[in-house]
C-alpha cells in the first residue's frame, strides 16, 4: 500500500485533472459519494441522527457539501456549518455549495449556516453541539501550520462532543506527512481518505486521531501515481508471506544458516539470551553466542539450543578489543553477525564494536549498546565492508543524530530515511508503527504491534529475529521487513490471548513459530 505526502497527492490530483482530463468536479463527486457510502456502513441507525457538517471554504469543505447532499437525499436531517461566508468559497467547492444550497431551499431537513467570525461561532456553539453526528470537512491535507482562530475553537468543540465524528480525507489539524497535530486536531472515530492513505494516518500519534480508515477510489489512474516514484509504503501481510516457502523434506540444520551473536555483559545476560533464543525460534539452523568468559556458566542455562563460546576478557563481565581476533575466527562459516544486546558501553567495548563494524565480512545487525558505542562516531559506518542493519529505539536514534527524542518522534520517516541514505544502512526505527528505511530512499511503516510491547527485552527479540532471517539467506531488506512485521504480529496474537498487560519478551519468542506457520505459510 503506497502512502503519499501532501505534495504528492496535490501533484497527482493536478495531473489527473490537467493531463488526463478528469474534471475536478468528478473527483470531488466521487470522493463525497465514496465517503458517504463508508459513513453509512460505519454509523448504525443513521437515519435517526441529526448531522452537522463542519466545512471549510476549500476543497475539503467541497467534499463535505457533497456528503451533505447525499445525506439530504436520504431524508437525514443535516446542517452544514460553513466556517466562512459563501462569497469566499470558489472553484469546485462553490459549485457543490451552490447545488447544496438550491436543494436546501426546497427542503426543511437541510440548511447552510455561515460562520464568518469568532463571535458568530460563539453564538452558535450550543446549536452546533445539538447534533448526534459530526462530519469534519474543515481542513485537508495541505495544512502545514498550527490551526488558529475560531477554526481551532471549532475543532475543540467537535472533540468535546459526545457524538460520532467522521473526518473527510484527514482529521482537520493533523499533519498529513508526520501524523503530528498542528496545535490541535480532530479526534475522529472514522476517516474516509481519497485515492491513497497518507503517512499521517498511520504514524503515531496520527493513527489515534484517524480512527477507522477507509481508502476511497475516486478514479485516479494508477499509472499517474506509479510515475511519481512514491517512496513510502505500508508493510503488507501478502508481501511478508511471499518471503516464506515450505521447507524441503531433506533439509537439515546446515540448510538454514549459522548466526553469530556477540552480546551480554554483567547484569545484562538476559538481553543476550533473548536475542539468541529468538534467532532459533525464527528458524535459524545454528546460533552461537559469544559472551565474556566469566558469564558463560550463568548464561548457558538460559540458552539451551544455541551454542555458547566463552571469549577472553580484560575486565570481568565485559568484552573488549582483546578478543577481536577470537571473534574473527568465530565468524568463519557464519552468515550474519548480531552485535549489541546487553553488550555494555565500556571504553574497550566501544573499541571492539568499532573494529567489528570496520572488519566484519558478514552482514551486520547492530542494536542496543552497539548503537550507543558508535553514537559519538557514526562515521565508522562508512568504513564497513558489508551491508548493515541498525535497529535503534527513539532514544538511541536521538543519540545517533545528536537530537532530542521529541525531534525524532516529530518526523520519524523523514529522519530515518535521511540517516539510511547518508550512512548506507537499513535503519529500523522502533516504536509505535516501526519505520524501516532502505538505502535507496524507500521507507515502510509496520502496521502490526500494540502497547503490550512496552516492556524490556522486546528489542532484543527483534534483533535476534532479523539476524536469524539474514543467516537463513533472506536479503537484508526482506529480513528487516519480515522481522518487524512478525515481531508485531506475535504481540498481536498475545494481545488476543492475554491482553495488553503483562506479556513479556519470552512470551513473544514462543509465538514466533505460530505466527509464521498459521498466519503466513
Amino acid at each position: 500500500m503506497l502512502l503519499v505526502t501532501a505534495n504528492q497527492i496535490q501533484d497527482i490530483d493536478k495531473q489527473t485533472i490537467e493531463s488526463f482530463g478528469i474534471p475536478g468536479l468528478v473527483l470531488m463527486e466521487n470522493a463525497g459519494r465514496g465517503a458517504f457510502d463508508f459513513l453509512i456502513k460505519k454509523v448504525k441507525h443513521i437515519t435517526q441522527k441529526k448531522v452537522a457538517v463542519i466545512a471549510g471554504r476549500g476543497n475539503n469543505g467541497g467534499d463535505g457539501f457533497v456528503i451533505a447532499r447525499y445525506l439530504m437525499e436520504k431524508d437525514i436531517p443535516v446542517t452544514t456549518f460553513l466556517l466562512s461566508t459563501q462569497k469566499k468559497v470558489v472553484g469546485d467547492a462553490k459549485v457543490n455549495m451552490d447545488l447544496l444550497q438550491k436543494l436546501c431551499d426546497r427542503s426543511n431537513t437541510c440548511s447552510i449556516v455561515e460562520i464568518a467570525d469568532a463571535d458568530t461561532f460563539k453564538e452558535l456553539k450550543s446549536r452546533i453541539l445539538h447534533h448526534d453526528l459530526f462530519i469534519d470537512a474543515i481542513l485537508g491535507t495541505g495544512l502545514n501550520s498550527d490551526v488558529r482562530g475560531f477554526f481551532k475553537d471549532a475543532i475543540d468543540l467537535i472533540n468535546s462532543s459526545q457524538g460520532f465524528v467522521f473526518s473527510v480525507d484527514i482529521p482537520s489539524g493533523l499533519h498529513s506527512d508526520t501524523g503530528q497535530p498542528l496545535g490541535i486536531a480532530v479526534r475522529a472515530d472514522a476517516t474516509a481518505t481519497f485515492a491513497f492513505a497518507k503517512a499521517g494516518h498511520l504514524l503515531y500519534p496520527g493513527n489515534s486521531y484517524t480512527g477507522d480508515l477507509e481508502i476511497i477510489d475516486i478514479g485516479i489512474p494508477k499509472f499517474i501515481a506509479q510515475k511519481k516514484n512514491i517512496k513510502l509504503s505500508l508493510i503488507e501481510k501478502k508481501d511478508i508471506a511471499a518471503c516464506f516457502i515450505p521447507r524441503d523434506f531433506q533439509s537439515h540444520k546446515g540448510s538454514f544458516g549459522h548466526l553469530l551473536v556477540i552480546a551480554g555483559s554483567t547484569g545484562k545476560t538476559g538481553a543476550a539470551a533473548l536475542c539468541t533464543n529468538a534467532a532459533m525460534r525464527c528458524g535459524t539452523g545454528l546460533v552461537t553466542l559469544g559472551v565474556a568468559k566469566s558469564l558463560n556458566k550463568s548464561i548457558e542455562p538460559q540458552v539451551i539450543e544455541p551454542m555458547t563460546h566463552p571469549l577472553s576478557e580484560k575486565e570481568k563481565g565485559f568484552l573488549s578489543d582483546n578478543c577481536f581476533d577470537e571473534i574473527q575466527t568465530l565468524l568463519k562459516g557464519k552468515q550474519a553477525l548480531a552485535l549489541g544486546p546487553g553488550l555494555g558501553t565500556e571504553k574497550r567495548t566501544k573499541r571492539l564494536v568499532h573494529k567489528l563494524i570496520e572488519k566484519s565480512d558478514v552482514p551486520l545487525i547492530i542494536d542496543a549498546d552497539a548503537i550507543n558505542c558508535i553514537a559519538k562516531n557514526v562515521t565508522i559506518l562508512k568504513k564497513k565492508k558489508v551491508p548493515a542493519i541498525l535497529t535503534p529505539h527513539p532514544g538511541e536514534m536521538a543519540r545517533l543524530c545528536d537530537m532530542t527524542t521529541l525531534d525524532i518522534q516529530a518526523d520519524r520517516t523523514g529522519i530515518a530515511s535521511q540517516f539510511a541514505k547518508t550512512h548506507d544502512v537499513i535503519l529500523i526505527l522502533k516504536g509505535a508503527q516501526t519505520v524501516v528505511s532502505l538505502t535507496d530512499g524507500r521507507s515502510f511503516i509496520c502496521p502490526t504491534g500494540n502497547p503490550g510491547m512496552a516492556s524490556g527485552g522486546m528489542g532484543d527479540v527483534l534483533t535476534g529475529m532479523i539476524a536469524g532471517l539474514c543467516a537463513q539467506g533472506f536479503s537484508l531488506e526482506d529480513a528487516s521487513l519480515a522481522g518487524v512485521y512478525i515481531h508485531g504480529m506475535c504481540a498481536d496474537i498475545l494481545l488476543k490471548d492475554m491482553g495488553a498487560f503483562g506479556f513479556v519478551a519470552t512470551d513473544m519468542i514462543q509465538m514466533i513459530p505460530k505466527a509464521i506457520h498459521h498466519y503466513l505459510l
